[in-house]
């Protein structure tokens, strides 16, 4: 009988599900294993083959784990909130909820057709009031413990979205959303203070099993630098302070850049005699994202402040201040001192402006070009420094800044502080209110959830005002200080919010008391494997991190750290459509025969495309209708098809190219198993010819599965059955059991049905204990060593594998071929190099 993937795959699903099988229990006895992967946003374009790879990649784990006696979590949710569902609304004129409920609708039934494990009695959505209750509780208490403030700052404005974007959100200088122009504005914002954990985010890294790429990333984005805080004097009055991680070169600071949005240059506005070209520079200043403007290649432009300067502290000269784009307010003091003679940047901006340069670390031709290599080495036109090593001169220098009361040793960081304003309406209301009388006020806890009230129109404002705001009657309230009237908050909480703590919601997900019970923390908490997109290991990881830290902090979480482990997935890549091998035969040939050759006609389409159109193999993308939809593959193949094949395609932890034989292929194996039922030998043992392979399959699948080799594990199950099928006809009981439970967390649906079919033992395939192996008899019993006449091969025997020394010189010998070749020769040397080979040396 033929496997009937259509009829037996929906059974087990429904089975599964009624018997809560993949339901985790809070506080059981057994050990706990939280597996976590990142929930989905579900878009309108639903699932490709590649969105599901890190699910069934957990879940095989999560199988595996559950069969080993432990009490899994394994659970699924919906980042719902943000801008796509809002720009889909907007431009549909529909909700946005009613469109993100239907793609969570459709999300879901694609995802429990591939028979995932998820604990679906815990699924959560941060869209749903009774979650996002605690969203909006988690920022009262950063609020009352000081680290959510509003500010009025620089933000990055998108010219299409309408709405502030964060620096991570702006790729190339356009919006990663859309795509359109990012421009800055001053508004205010709800920030948070993440800045207060920078060094605890960089510690806490070697206390979580992080691969090192995700660790580097981490510290990079917070950024760490040690140095020096300076104040420069002017001749304003007031003192420009400046952080520098190279103190020791003060003496040849020969200018000073400020950002064009400082807010001196305001203060100073009746001193400086060129406030109109000032004015133009800041304007266009205002049109670059932070990328262009901290570009190294980029020229480099400016405006001399006409009317104040500075004073060197070290040397007392009198030095001019520029304001230049390549300098951000938001980055350390929005102040530089420019030491041109050992920094490219300062170099090529001193040419420009004809400004001195003066070498103070010994070593190069500063003239020519700037000495940059100046790590190490001896300083020179540095006054107390003068002689001095780089390293003992940051030391004396320090200590003469402290001593003189005009700076001082300083840790700085790269990491900003987190804006987390949007002026959107989809997106989780900031439980704040405004009084003209006691200033912002954070609503008493007891009204949460805000609710986000239904509003007719979701188009931004052309003010950058959240569409919140035209909701006059929501917007009036009363002030929870005085009782006076105030205004709620109208701009929402960024997409970020929700999926900075979910995990936590998960050990506990309907508690209305709590974001999760003390038990459920402390059983549960930390996450124990946490998988995902290597995307997402900066910010969301270092997001979520610091939420976790402040809710240690206040006592609400067990655990310093969220995620004991965090592995990271590669991406299913789909054919390129712009590539010109990947076109039909016919358009290859056209394009070819029009522009003269294949050279030129894959320039034209490079021209037409890009350069993406040189790489025959990218991202899927619905853009590029390079998409496989998992749907029709399902229908087709069989859901443990799909599973196996995802698993099989390539090293989980790296991108591989989808191939439709590939899947087929795959197909044959379970093909294969199924028909393993039809010669069953009535016997619960190994037979004595297959033990060794068997208990090495046993280890080497159970340990490909820690180490997420899956690839390997099923290439180890394909040449078991091949064994199987080469060592005579049929298989035992006891053999079908352990490949059936080896198999079960790729193929879950056929190994149920084939373990109830075969009533191979009570209850579920998925109920049963993982198989032990033996670790004597997963070494072979013989070896083939191969037999060498003067280096050269001329046979291959089998030994057992603990033969001695003599025996297999023996052995060797008694070969039919080699005692041909040996008779009446001496044998002047005997080599024997154990379970390889053995070399006679003859004349």
């Amino acid at each position: 009988m033929k496997y009937d993937h259509r009829s037996i795959e929906p059974k087990w699903q429904k089975k599964w599900e009624e018997k809560g099988a993949f339901h985790a229990e809070n506080g059981s006895p057994k050990e706990k294993f939280y597996a976590l992967i990142e929930f989905p946003y579900p878009s309108g374009a639903g699932l490709h083959v590649g969105h599901p790879r890190p699910y069934i990649g957990l879940d095989v784990v999560a199988r595996k784990r559950r069969l080993q006696g432990y009490n899994v979590l394994y659970p699924i949710g919906w980042d719902a909130f943000g801008l796509p569902a809002e720009n889909y609304a907007i431009k549909n004129h529909v909700h946005p909820e009613g469109i993100t409920r239907e793609n969570i609708a459709r999300y879901k039934r694609q995802i429990q057709s591939l028979g995932i494990s998820f604990d679906w009695s815990r699924e959560i959505a941060t869209i749903d009031p009774e979650y996002y209750k605690w969203t909006q509780w988690i920022f009262l208490q950063l609020y009352k413990h000081g680290l959510a403030y509003k500010k009025e700052m620089n933000v990055n404005w998108c010219t299409s979205c309408k709405c502030v974007l964060a620096n991570e959100e702006v790729v190339n200088g356009v919006c990663e959303r859309c795509g359109s122009e990012v421009v800055h504005k001053v508004k205010s914002q709800w920030m948070l203070k993440i800045t207060e954990y920078a060094q605890r985010l960089i510690d806490d890294l070697d206390k979580v099993d992080y691969p090192e790429r995700v660790r580097l990333q981490q510290k990079n984005w917070i950024g760490r630098s040690t140095g020096a805080e300076v104040d420069f004097d002017t001749s304003a009055g007031d003192k420009l302070k400046i952080y520098t991680t190279r103190p020791d070169t003060l003496y040849g600071a020969t200018y000073m850049v400020i950002s064009p949005e400082h807010p001196y240059i305001e203060k100073w506005a009746d001193k400086l005699d060129n406030m109109g070209e000032i004015r133009e520079y800041q304007a266009q200043a205002a049109r670059k994202s932070d990328f262009e403007r901290t570009e190294v290649a980029k020229e480099k432009t400016g405006v001399k402040l006409l009317g104040v300067t500075a004073v060197n502290p070290v040397n007392g000269k009198e030095i001019p201040i520029f304001i230049s784009d390549y300098v951000l307010v938001s980055y350390g003091t929005g102040a530089i001192m420019a030491v041109p003679a050992h920094d490219d940047r300062d170099w090529d901006f001193a040419k420009k402006f004809n400004l001195p340069i003066i070498e103070v670390v010994k070593g190069g031709e500063v003239q020519s070009a700037a000495f940059t290599d100046c790590e190490t080495g001896i300083m020179v036109n540095s006054g107390i420094l003068d002689g001095l090593s780089v390293e003992d001169a940051k030391v004396k220098i320090t200590e003469f800044l402290e001593e003189k009361g005009i700076g001082h040793a300083k840790v700085n960081y790269k990491l900003r502080d987190w804006v987390f304003s949007r002026q959107r309406y989809w997106g989780e209301p900031i439980p704040m209110v405004y009084c003209e009388h006691c200033g912002w006020q954070p609503i008493d806890e007891s009204e949460l959830p805000l609710r986000l009230p239904q509003v007719d129109s979701y188009e931004p404002t052309d003010t950058g005002e959240s569409p919140l705001a035209k909701m006059t009657d929501w917007v009036n309230t009363t002030c929870p200080h005085c009782g006076g009237p105030a205004k709620r908050e109208t701009d929402t909480m960024p997409q970020w919010a929700g999926s900075s703590w979910y995990f936590l919601r998960y050990m506990d997900p309907s508690n209305d008391k709590a974001l999760a019970s003390k038990g459920a923390l402390e059983y549960w908490s930390p996450v124990d494997w946490y998988n995902g997109g290597m995307e997402h290991t900066t910010l969301h990881l270092l997001y979520s991190r610091f939420w976790h830290k402040f809710l240690y902090d206040i006592g609400v979480v067990p655990t310093p750290e969220p995620y004991g482990k965090r592995t990271s997935h590669g991406m299913i890549l789909g054919l390129n459509p712009h590539n010109l091998q990947n076109l039909p035969s016919s358009e290859q040939k056209k394009l070819i025969e029009e522009h003269g050759s294949q050279e030129k006609a894959q320039a034209a389409l490079r021209e037409q495309f890009g350069e993406m159109a040189d790489h025959p193999i990218v991202k899927m993308s619905k853009s590029l209708n390079n998409v496989v939809n998992p749907d029709d593959l399902v229908e087709e193949l069989g859901a443990d098809t799909v599973r196996l094949y995802e698993m099989f395609i390539g090293d989980f932890e790296k991108s591989a190219p989808w191939s439709t034989a590939g899947v087929k292929g795959c197909r044959r194996l379970a093909d294969r198993y199924w028909a393993l039922q039809d010669n069953l030998i009535d016997s619960e043992d190994i037979r004595p010819e297959l033990e060794t392979s068997f208990h090495k399959a046993i280890k080497k699948v159970g340990e490909d599965i820690e180490t997420l080799k899956f690839n390997t594990a099923i290439a180890t199950l394909m040449a078991l059955i091949n064994e199987i099928g080469q060592k005579g006809k049929g298989i035992t009981r006891g053999e079908l059991k352990i490949f059936t439970l080896l198999l079960n967390p790729f193929a879950p649906h056929i190994t149920e049905e084939v373990w109830e079919a075969c009533a191979l033992d009570e209850g579920m395939a998925c109920q049963q204990s993982w198989p032990e192996y033996d670790e004597q008899k997963t070494k072979d019993s013989t070896v083939e060593i191969v037999v060498q006449i003067k280096g050269k091969v001329r046979s291959r025997i089998n030994v057992p594998a603990d033969i001695s020394k003599e025996d297999a010189l023996a052995a060797a010998k008694a070969d039919e071929k080699i005692a041909a070749e040996i008779a009446g020769k001496e044998i002047v040397k005997e080599i024997y190099v154990p379970g390889k080979l053995v070399n006679l040396v003859i004349k």
